[in-house]
C-alpha cells in the first residue's frame, strides 16, 4: 500500500508550485473541467528509494479571505483524517495569516507528522521571515522555494523518515487477487458487488481496512478465491461528508494501489467520461490490470451498431492503450456480471505472465530485423537482445547500440508486437532501452 503525503495551506501560498516542483510536473492541473478534480492534484514523488503519493488539495475558496471558508476545512480535515503526512504550506513574504492559524487550530489535534513549509523564501532577506511560523507551535520550520527547488531536499529528507515503512511481504494471503471496484459516483458499483455476492454470498471472510476503510470481501467463485475490494462502501466520517471528490479520490488511489486488477463501472446512460479517464489513467499509471464494465446496458436504447460504437468511443479515449476487455452488463439485473469476473481472472494471470528470454527473443528480434528502428543523423540502431524484468508486472528492457536516439512510436510498436504474440491483454507494458 503506497503512502500519501497531501499539502494542505490556504490560497495563493504557493502549493503547486511545490506540487510541482515534488512531481517533476510542469502543469499541476490533472482535469480543470467542473465538476471533475477541480484544482485537486495527484501525483507521484520519490526520494531516497522511497515513492509516495503526492496530492495538492488546491486553495478553493467560495467567498472572501478573510474568514475561513468551509472548503479549506474540509481539505484540511481529509488532509487530516486520511494522509500519512501533511505539508503545511504558508507563505513568508506575507507572514501569519487569519486562515493560518485557523488551518494550525486544525493541525494541532492530529498525531499525524505535520511539516510547517515555509514558502516563498527566495532570498537571504526571507530567512529571518520565516522564523515567525515557530510561534504555530507545530514543530521545526522549513524554509523553502518552490521556484528555484531551494530546501525541498532537506524537507524531503524529513518527510521520508517520517512515512510508515511498506508492509514486508509475509502476509499469507498475499497471493490472492485484489480485485478493486472503482468508478464514478452512482456508476452501480455497490449494485454490482451487490449483484456478485448475491443470496448465496460466498464469503470466506470479511476484511477490514484494506486499504484503511475501504470494504474487501474475500469471495470464491470458479474455484478461485479473491478479494473484492468495494470504494463504493465507503463509511461515514465526523465532520466529513463522504460525497466530496478528494475524499473519494484519495480512497480509490489507496485501494487501486492495493489491486491486482481494476473493474472500471461505466454508466452506460453517461457515457465515457472524463472522471472515467481519470480513473483508468490512475490504474494504468500504477500498472494495474484493467477491465471496463459498462453497467446499466439494459437502459440504453440500442441497435445493432451501439456496442460496436461504444468500444469505438472508449478506445479512442484510452488509447494508445486500447488492448482491455469492455465488457456491457447490467448489474440490476445480474446480467454478464460472472462474465465480468472470468475477463479478471485472465487479465490477473496475464499480468504475472513471463516469457522465457528464448522465446521472447525467437519472436521479437525476427520481428525487429524486419522493421528496424529509424536511423538518427545517419547512426543506425541494432537492437541485440530482450529480457522481460523481474517486477510484478510485465516490464521489457531491450538492449541497443543507441538506445539513447530510439522513440516513442517504435515504443509502440514494440509493444503491439508484444501483444500480438504473447496475450497481454488488460495490462499495461513497460519497455526500457538500454545499452548493449
Amino acid at each position: 500500500m503506497g503512502n500519501i503525503v497531501a499539502i494542505v495551506g490556504r490560497p495563493n501560498v504557493g502549493k503547486s508550485q511545490l506540487f510541482n516542483r515534488l512531481t517533476g510536473q510542469r502543469q499541476a492541473i490533472v482535469d480543470d473541467e467542473s465538476g471533475v478534480t477541480r484544482d485537486r492534484h495527484y501525483g507521484k514523488s520519490e526520494w531516497n528509494g522511497k515513492e509516495f503519493t503526492l496530492i495538492d488539495t488546491g486553495g478553493y475558496v467560495k467567498g472572501s479571505d478573510d474568514i475561513f471558508e468551509d472548503e479549506i476545512r474540509k481539505q484540511v480535515e481529509l488532509a487530516i483524517d486520511e494522509a500519512d503526512a501533511i505539508l503545511f504550506v504558508v507563505d513568508a513574504q506575507e507572514g501569519i495569516h487569519p486562515l493560518d492559524e485557523e488551518v494550525t487550530d486544525l493541525l494541532r489535534k492530529t498525531q499525524k507528522p505535520v511539516f510547517v513549509v515555509v514558502n516563498k523564501v527566495d532570498s537571504s532577506k526571507h530567512q529571518n521571515d520565516a522564523l515567525v511560523f515557530y510561534n504555530f507551535g507545530l514543530g521545526e520550520i522549513f524554509p523553502i522555494s518552490a521556484i528555484n527547488g531551494s530546501g525541498t531536499g532537506d524537507l524531503l529528507d524529513e518527510v521520508v523518515k517520517a512515512l510508515p515503512e511498506e508492509e514486508t511481504e509475509t502476509n499469507p494471503d498475499e497471493n490472492i487477487p485484489k480485485f478493486t471496484v472503482a468508478g464514478r459516483p452512482n456508476a452501480g458499483k455497490s449494485t454490482f458487488i451487490n449483484a456478485l455476492l448475491g443470496k448465496e454470498r460466498n464469503i470466506v471472510t470479511d476484511i477490514a481496512g484494506t486499504p484503511r476503510d475501504t470494504i474487501a470481501t474475500r469471495y470464491n467463485k470458479f474455484n478461485q478465491e479473491f478479494d473484492l475490494i468495494d470504494t463504493a462502501g465507503i463509511r461515514r466520517k465526523n465532520k466529513v461528508k463522504e460525497d466530496i471528490e478528494f475524499y473519494s479520490v484519495m480512497r480509490a488511489i489507496r485501494a487501486i494501489e492495493n489491486s491486482d486488477v481494476v473493474f472500471l463501472i461505466v454508466d452506460a446512460t453517461r457515457g465515457f467520461e472524463s472522471q472515467d479517464q481519470k480513473i483508468f489513467d490512475l490504474a494504468k499509471k500504477n500498472n494495474k490490470g484493467i477491465v471496463i464494465l459498462v453497467n446499466k446496458w439494459d437502459l440504453v436504447n440500442k441497435d445493432t451498431h451501439t456496442a460496436k460504437e461504444f468500444i469505438e468511443h472508449i478506445k479512442k479515449q484510452i488509447a494508445p492503450f486500447d488492448d482491455v476487455p469492455i465488457i456491457f452488463m447490467s448489474a440490476k439485473n445480474k446480467q454478464r456480471i460472472f462474465k465480468a469476473i472470468e475477463e479478471a481472472m485472465k487479465v490477473y494471470e496475464n499480468r504475472k505472465r513471463k516469457i522465457k528470454t528464448s522465446k521472447l527473443n525467437e519472436i521479437m528480434l525476427p520481428l525487429i530485423q524486419k522493421n528496424p528502428p529509424p536511423a538518427y543523423k545517419g547512426k543506425y540502431i541494432k537492437i541485440k537482445f530482450a529480457t522481460q524484468l523481474p517486477t510484478h508486472s510485465p516490464k521489457f528492457a531491450f538492449f541497443a547500440n543507441l538506445p539513447q536516439y530510439i522513440k516513442e512510436p517504435y515504443k509502440r510498436y514494440l509493444e503491439n508486437r508484444l501483444r500480438e504474440n504473447f496475450d497481454f491483454k488488460g495490462v499495461p507494458i513497460e519497455i526500457y532501452f538500454r545499452k548493449k
